[in-house]
């Protein structure tokens, strides 16, 4: 594409705008759906090339890694400055609500699906172990949630007490633990399979059961439960 043209210079059927009007959004590729959104493009090149810059910073991966970028990561793109920066990191942070959303009608803590699909986007874009510790009452209603720890999930490092702490200050009578691959493969470590052990062994002293420990993929994930893990 050449580097001067402005959009008004793109024959009017190849234009993001007037495409999506013709034959629909699902019609565009993630280039121009990004173009769409950014509106305007920069300085020696429309919002289609800047669109397809951006893309091309984010790898193989492509649009999905949009979610993966700082504010700082987009503002060391050419052309990225702070208004920019901000369109790009809310657009990011919408299809996230929108999933999360979408996923909440079906939230059973009971049923290890619904709760991997509700977090997915939470978790899976993340480039550090991060474990979430949800917390439920006799009715398997959620009492509260909180981040447990970020960096590798470690037995020697997650202890039963911080978890529990947490848990008997809500007087949750189960948790669930969950925590995300950042390599995308959600089969549990040596150290994911010991730490669940202890913090079952915990719970069973004082009486808090161990429902579940939930990893979460890219797109996938497996349940200790569900698996026979506990």
């Amino acid at each position: 594409m050449n580097q001067n043209n402005t959009m008004k210079e793109i024959p009017s059927m190849e234009r993001p705008y007037e495409k999506c009007e013709r034959r629909g959004a699902e019609s565009l590729s993630d280039v121009e759906l990004l173009a769409v959104l950014l509106r305007t493009g920069t300085r020696g090149e429309n919002a289609l090339e800047l669109s397809e810059r951006i893309l091309y910073h984010a790898g193989e991966s492509g649009i999905l890694s949009i979610h993966q970028f700082s504010m700082e990561r987009l503002m060391r793109i050419k052309g990225i400055g702070r208004v920019k920066a901000i369109q790009i990191s809310c657009i990011s942070e919408l299809t996230k609500r929108l999933a999360k959303t979408s996923a909440q009608e079906l939230l059973s803590f009971q049923n290890p699906d619904s709760i991997a699909k509700y977090y997915m986007e939470d978790l899976r874009h993340e480039k550090q172990e991060h474990m979430k510790l949800l917390m439920l009452n006799s009715k398997s209603k959620l009492l509260g949630e909180t981040n447990i720890s970020k960096g590798t999930v470690n037995a020697s490092l997650i202890t039963p007490r911080e978890l529990f702490i947490e848990a008997l200050q809500k007087n949750a009578v189960s948790i669930i633990i969950m925590h995300n691959h950042p390599s995308g493969d959600p089969t549990p470590s040596r150290e994911d399979q010991l730490t669940t052990r202890r913090i079952q062994e915990a719970g069973a002293l004082i009486g808090i059961d161990l429902l579940d420990h939930i990893i979460i993929g890219n797109n996938c994930y497996i349940s200790f439960r569900k698996e026979g893990m506990l």
